[in-house]
């Protein structure tokens, strides 16, 4: 099992942070486009819910489609909220949202738990494949958010 953290200072209040990031239609603007985001779930709510399922399709690798399907197992507006892969390209993902009131706006970290698939070479290679692509998301949403928002 391998873990990423991150957190990012945003300088809006904590409700339209909730607001922008419990709106699952927002996943794709903070998704780097080269991934092919899409989400495929019809009828999306304009809120997450626990027990809410969404699955998408993404191109991570040479362009080539996956589907994930996730479901919003916890959730306490505006607090935190908490995506776990049903089916997908991670042998495990459990990955938690939490948002705060700090001076001057809110902090957002998401803690992210996960395994790749394929055993003891999975595990090798996760270091140097998934981790880097994991910081290249992140830092990408890090980058659209203060674009959208400003920074702290």
């Amino acid at each position: 099992m391998r873990q990423f953290k991150t957190i990012q200072n945003l300088p809006i209040g904590i409700e339209e942070a909730w607001s922008f990031l419990s709106d699952p239609r927002n996943l794709k603007t903070i998704t780097p486009p080269y991934m092919g985001f899409d989400i495929i779930t019809e009828s999306l709510p304009p809120r997450m819910y626990a027990g809410m399922i969404i699955a998408y399709k993404v191109r991570p690798i040479a362009g080539v489609p996956i589907t994930w399907v996730t479901e919003i197992t916890h959730l306490s507006e505006p607090d935190y909220f908490v995506d776990e892969q049903r089916f997908g390209p991670y042998a495990f993902w459990h990955h938690q949202h939490h948002l705060r009131p700090i001076d001057g706006g809110t902090a957002m970290e998401d803690l992210v738990h996960f395994k790749v698939p394929g055993g003891f070479l999975g595990d090798l290679l996760s270091p140097w494949l998934v981790l880097p692509k994991l910081r290249e998301i992140f830092d990408f949403r890090r980058r659209k958010l203060t674009e959208l928002f400003g920074c702290l």
